[in-house]
């Protein structure tokens, strides 16, 4: 694991804010395996990359496709990597036992959750007693993001 990127969401929510990181992982040309808590939510953040910007396309699917390991970006609820993805994407606290796998994960959490709040200081620290590379990113009041660790 080369590196984890903690985003604080306290001004956007996740559906307002990770169609902008998943445009910029596509745009660079890797892939990304975003794993969520439920299904339920799966279902949402899923049709919210459809939905996100009809001048741009951030192509994708979710587990139970024809073609996982054709697809830049892939939603999950399991731990898999299909897609030989090099960007793990954890939300909301969700955890993945093989995260050397991968070279960067970004780990999104909702800040006005008080219990995903408290289990993602959890993981910090146990990634900071591991030796982890970890930035902290919050988000400004106009948009956008700035690291505060």
């Amino acid at each position: 694991m080369a590196e984890i990127r903690f985003y604080h969401l306290q001004r956007q929510t996740l559906e307002q804010a990770l169609p902008q990181l998943m445009a910029k992982v596509y745009e660079t040309g890797q892939s990304a395996v975003v794993k969520l808590p439920g299904k339920g939510l799966m279902e949402t953040i899923d049709k919210v990359l459809w939905d996100y910007d009809p001048a741009s396309f951030i192509p994708h699917d979710k587990e139970g496709c024809q073609d996982p390991a054709e697809q830049p970006i892939y939603l999950t609820t399991a731990d898999e990597n299909p897609n030989d993805a090099k960007i793990l994407v954890l939300i909301d606290a969700v955890k993945c036992p093989d995260m050397d796998a991968y070279e960067r994960c970004l780990y999104m959490f909702d800040g006005r959750d008080e219990g995903i709040v408290a289990e993602a200081r959890a993981d910090w620290k146990a990634f900071k007693d591991k030796g982890i590379e970890m930035s902290y990113w919050q988000q400004r009041e106009q948009g956008g993001w700035e690291q505060k660790a």
